[in-house]
């Protein structure tokens, strides 16, 4: 699946907005929600004894990509727009691949 193609299916069950900022203050807070269900997923993991539950952490991540949709939605652009911008980012970053030597000493 094409990122545009998600995004446009993932807003057909978002609630209608009155505007852009509203839509905006809802994935970030949406983000961080999710992001933090998935976290908390892998915390039970790692330290209470919970076996790798690759399912809940796919829905998880689903989750934190429909508040992204919604995110792009709201500033109007596609999703695939920030995905290019952010390897062409790291391709600027990390030219011949990761580096810990480069991510300690990289301009920002």
């Amino acid at each position: 699946m094409h990122a545009s193609d998600y995004q446009q299916l993932a807003m057909r069950t978002a609630a209608p907005e009155s505007d852009n900022a509203r839509r905006l203050i809802n994935a970030a807070l949406g983000l961080t929600g999710e992001a933090g269900e998935f976290a908390d997923t892998v915390k039970k993991i790692m330290f209470h004894g919970h076996t790798l539950d690759q399912p809940a952490l796919i829905n998880e991540l689903g989750d934190v990509l429909w508040y992204v949709a919604q995110a792009c939605t709201a500033l109007d652009i596609d999703m695939s727009a920030v995905m290019e911008a952010n390897v062409a980012k790291l391709r600027r970053r990390y030219p011949d691949g990761f580096s810990s030597d480069r991510s300690i000493q990289r301009d920002e």
